[in-house]
């Protein structure tokens, strides 16, 4: 009796970082989101709604941008790496900017509520934004390719 030939089964991720590519696409689109939300804050709360709002919007981005480059790292380890980086890495994220929140929270200048729904709706919304543009087939994953430019034929 003679083994059978190991299959050959996926233990890492060798291909295109569609992480960062997801990541850079949802900061792109906060920071064309960013001078609404802050002209928003100014209007209402003056320059500490603008600064919280700052506060709010840098700590989301960077959040992503932390969150993409921790898969991406553990994605070319193993796939193991990338549930518990995906699980823990959230949670440590989580309290990273729970600790910078209530570090600043006396601070004059902060204005808790501009600065509370920054936050919910700036993740909430990049994300329900990112997911119109996300592919998950295994042709283009990451983003959608853009349209196709058409010819004078077509």
């Amino acid at each position: 009796m003679t083994a059978a030939p190991a299959a050959a089964v996926a233990t890492c991720d060798l291909g295109p970082a569609t992480e960062r590519q997801v990541a850079v696409d949802l900061v792109r689109r906060g920071l064309l989101a960013a001078p609404a939300a802050l002209a928003i804050g100014g209007l209402a709360w003056g320059w500490d709604g603008v600064a919280s709002i700052g506060l709010a919007a840098a700590l989301v981005l960077a959040n992503f941008w932390a969150s993409a480059a921790l898969l991406a790292w553990a994605a070319r380890i193993s796939f193991g790496l990338v549930m518990g980086v995906a699980l823990f890495g959230f949670l440590v994220r989580l309290a990273l900017v729970s600790a910078v929140v209530l570090a600043l929270e006396d601070q004059p200048w902060v204005r808790p509520v501009p600065l509370a729904v920054t936050l919910v709706v700036s993740h909430l919304g990049l994300l329900a934004w990112e997911t119109r543009y996300v592919s998950a087939s295994l042709a283009f994953p990451g983003l959608h390719p853009g349209p196709r430019p058409t010819t004078e034929k077509e």
